[in-house]
This record gives C-alpha cells, structure tokens and sequence, in this order.
C-alpha cells in the first residue's frame, strides 16, 4: 500500500499543465493507436508494407524536424545520438511496422491488434531478463505472463486446429507479430534507459526519417515500388497514418516514455485492440468469432496483472524529465 500512496503523491507534485498534457498524451496513443490497425489494413491492399511504412515515416519524419525547426527547437543531433535515436528507430518502425503492415495481408486487423497487445508481457521479460534493472518478478507479473501465453494459445487454437487446411502465411504472420512485438518492447525499454538528450518532437522526428529512408531503399531494391497503387484510398490511408498514426500518436508515446514509468506507458494494449476490433467490425466486416473474445478477455486481464506487477515495482521511481 506504501508504494501507490508515494505514487499519487508523486503525481499530485506535478504541475496541472503537466498532468493535463499526461492525460491527453494517453488517450492519443490510446484512441489513434487503435486506429491505425484499420489504416493500415486498407493501405497494405493497394502499398506493399515495406514501401508502406517506409513512405509513411519518411513523410512524417521530414515534416516534423521542419515543424520544429520552425518553432526553435533545435534540430541538430550529435553523431552518437543518431546513431541511437536511429536503431531505436529501426527497432520500433521499421521492423515492427512492417511486419505489422505484412501481416494484417494475412490476418483480420482485431486479431493483429490481439496479438500486439501482449506488449507488456515483453515489457517485463525485457525488463527483467534482456536488459535487467535487479528487480525481482513479482507472482503476479509471472501469473500475467502465464495467462497471456493461454490467451495467445487461445487465439492460435483455430489456425492449429484445422491442421492442413491451415494457410501457412497465417501462423508465419502470427508468430512474426508475437517476434515484433518483442521488438517494440526492446526498442522501447532502450528509448527510457537512454534518455537521449533532444526535445521529444525533435526525437520522434529522427526516429521516423530514419527508419523512413531505411525501409524506402529496402523497399526500392525488393521492387514493392512496382507493385505499388497510388489512388486516392491508399494516399488517404497512408496521410491518415501519418497525421494520426505518426505525428499525434507516435510523439505522444515518446513523449510518454520520458514522463512515466513504462508499465504506466504499455496500458495502451489494454485499449487498442478493442478499438482495432470494434473498426474491423464496423467498416471491414470482420468477425468476431468466439475465439477472438475468449483471446481478448484472457489476454487484457493478463497485460493487467503484468502492469499491476510493474507498477509496484516503478511507484518509488522520479518521473523522468525530458532533455
């Protein structure tokens, strides 16, 4: 009980304009987020996904260090935070990006979503074993992993039952999710252990040119540009997830990972996917089949009992300040 006293007192000491931009940072991430799952289903349709995302953020990316190069931020980075702003970059966007993007060829956007949303779960392995902080895991961040392996099982039930039938590219698809997930939390972790020194807006912006320009040339020499169909339904899809997606989303989320603690910051998987499945629902027709719901309210307990476990852990720790 000590542990979440010190926690509201900690947020009580914030400044109001800082806990009211705490507020809408979240239910950006929280509300857009969820909506990219259907963007980026109707773009993947007409853009491969490389070429997709590496056009989405080398468009957002360009745009935002011009917008704050424009409102005095400085834009300049060192050699060194480059180079970290950009693998973090590549970890987050262009390699779960587009293993998203190639996945929801395959696979409903809801289940995607579902899939994603087990985020926190390698939020504590990561924590714990790949880059440990020396904290224990607690039982009830080890009955969430537990619980979020039987939802995962849950949801890939179908796919191994029909044996045969089963489209490969489907099982691939969901095992390469589960594998970039795992690449957003590491990437994650990385952006709050580094605490790179540059304006939030101005990080985001690197992150994204870089893995932008990264996922164009790999795109161009695979030769997605040739199978690409450029209409107004792809164009409007792909500004839709540069505004949104990119710009509101992504920037809040960076911003986030600076000002609270990471569990705090991986509530987000407990909103998007039933965003991402109510818009499947209602304008792709996708359905919910008794699998997909016993998934989802196995699995959003368990990302609640591995955030719970991580926040108990975290309440004593300074928020950190932004550079």
């Amino acid at each position: 009980m000590p542990n979440h006293v010190d926690s509201d007192r900690l947020t009580r000491r914030l400044p109001t304009s800082r806990r009211s931009i705490t507020i809408l940072a979240f239910a950006l991430v929280y509300v857009f987020w969820g909506s990219t799952y259907l963007g980026i289903r109707v773009a993947v349709e007409r853009v491969p996904p490389i070429l997709l995302a590496g056009s989405r953020f080398s468009v957002s990316g360009s745009l935002m260090l011009v917008f704050c190069a424009l409102t005095g931020r400085r834009v300049r980075v060192t050699r060194r935070q480059l180079l970290q702003l950009g693998f973090i970059g590549v970890l987050l966007l262009s390699i779960s990006n587009s293993v998203l993007a190639w996945a929801e060829l395959f696979l409903p956007s809801g289940l995607s979503a579902l899939l994603v949303a087990i985020v926190p779960i390698w939020f504590l392995l990561v924590e714990r074993f790949v880059l440990p902080t020396g904290d224990r895991v607690r039982p009830s961040g080890v009955a969430g992993v537990a619980l979020g392996g039987l939802g995962v099982a849950v949801l890939f039930w179908p796919k191994i039952a029909t044996g045969p039938t089963l489209g490969w590219a489907e099982l691939g698809a969901c095992l390469a999710l589960l594998g970039s997930s795992f690449c957003w939390a590491f990437g994650s972790v990385l952006s709050r252990r580094w605490k790179v020194a540059v304006d939030p807006l101005v990080a985001s912006g690197w992150q994204m040119l870089c893995a932008g320009l990264i996922n164009v040339g790999a795109a161009t020499l695979l030769g997605e540009h040739h199978r690409a169909v450029w209409n107004a339904t792809s164009i409007g899809a792909i500004a839709y997830l540069v505004v949104f997606g990119s710009w509101v989303g992504y920037s809040a989320y960076i911003w986030l990972l600076r000002h609270v603690a990471t569990s705090k910051v991986a509530t987000y998987a407990y909103v998007n996917p039933v965003v991402a499945v109510l818009l499947g629902w209602a304008f792709l027709g996708e359905s919910l089949d008794r699998f997909i719901l016993i998934g989802a309210a196995i699995i959003v307990p368990a990302v609640a009992l591995v955030t719970r476990s991580e926040h108990a852990a975290d309440a004593d720790a300074p928020v950190a300040e932004a550079g």
